[in-house]
């Protein structure tokens, strides 16, 4: 209770002063949102402080807007628009299709229905925003877990592997002609099997004529990659000429099935290193290519990985700490920025 009570405390504490991020970097600052952050005060003068973009964490997929009965819920993914449109943000939507998605709707629509109800939800989900989404993750996580392939799922069952990421970006073309169309993942700087196997999928469906407008990494970091593997990614990414997106950065410091023999000064150092690699590697790319910057969360006690039942209550993995001060990962993005 009473550890309870100072978090509680530290939240309600003025944040000290940070040069605003969106006032040094050439680029939007972006942040996911849920409604809830809405009715934070502190969240808001935090988000209007220091970003110029907003994606909805979860409000605007097809696991919220999308019920049993194919019936579609706006109210929340609504909320975010108008919110951005108040403040003055870009919004940046996500995710039309994800393997993960597994619709109880779709799941029970007979076969000749199933393409047609698809092509459906991408063109009035995408065609809602029309002309207030500045870009949309079309096709988020398509290849495999360990790099090898692309993942089987409800939609490559029913459209192939590339079949169902080909019909997706078509249909959001048509919605809106006008917004970035990206192709979005995960671990493609970790791993770098996996993003080998993304750039290839790139290519071809760019040779195949397909409209993928850009290439968003999530860059959930693993703090303990070798250095230079980041940069090795970007400048193999960068020769598309497209526009990249880092979607969903954080850097958690928990070690993951293993005794952790480092010091958390240890672990804060390879934290902001890749996470500087990261930004520095951003910066050295074309204006015309940095698309957006986007953290995942705020605020530590915002993040989706203090969420885990197997949190302790002590990763910092964003920019900002549970009272709004900056972490050392903050210094490290801003250092970058003004270096580049």
């Amino acid at each position: 209770m009473a550890l309870a009570a100072c978090e509680k405390n530290a939240s309600a504490a003025p944040a000290a002063a940070a040069t605003p991020l969106k006032s040094i970097a050439p680029f939007p600052i972006g942040t996911c949102a849920m409604t809830g952050h809405f009715d934070d005060r502190a969240w808001v003068d935090l988000c209007l402080t220091h970003c110029s973009q907003i994606t909805p964490e979860w409000e605007m997929k097809m696991e919220y807007i999308l019920s049993e009965t194919g019936d579609y819920r706006w109210d929340a993914p609504d909320r975010i628009a108008d919110f951005c449109t108040t403040h003055g943000l870009r919004l940046y939507g996500t995710t039309l299709v994800w393997y993960s998605q597994d619709s109880a709707y779709f799941r029970s629509l007979p076969r000749e229905r199933f393409g047609a109800e698809y092509d459906r939800y991408i063109q009035t989900v995408a065609g809602r925003y029309r002309g207030r989404a500045t870009g949309w993750d079309v096709v988020n996580e398509a290849v495999a877990e360990d790099g090898n392939g692309l993942r089987t799922c409800m939609w490559s069952e029913a459209f192939g592997q590339d079949g169902y990421i080909i019909r997706a970006f078509e249909q959001a073309k048509l919605a809106d002609p006008d917004a970035v169309l990206f192709l979005n993942d995960y671990n493609l700087e970790n791993l770098p099997t996996k993003g080998a196997t993304f750039l290839r999928l790139v290519e071809r469906l760019l040779k195949a004529g397909v409209p993928v407008g850009g290439i968003g990494t999530q860059s959930h970091l693993d703090i303990e990659i070798p250095a230079g593997q980041t940069a090795a990614f970007f400048r193999q990414a960068a020769q598309f000429g497209l526009p990249i997106h880092v979607s969903e950065l954080d850097a958690s410091l928990r070690s993951e099935g293993r005794i952790d023999l480092r010091s958390p000064r240890q672990r804060l150092e390879q934290q902001t290193a890749r996470v500087a690699e990261l930004t520095e590697a951003f910066m050295d790319l074309p204006q015309t290519q940095r698309f957006a910057f986007t953290v995942w969360g705020l605020r530590d006690t915002d993040s989706w990985l203090r969420r885990d039942a197997r949190d302790d209550g002590k990763d910092s993995p964003l920019l900002f700490n549970a009272a709004g001060r900056p972490n050392p990962m903050f210094t490290a993005v801003a250092d970058a920025i003004r270096a580049g």
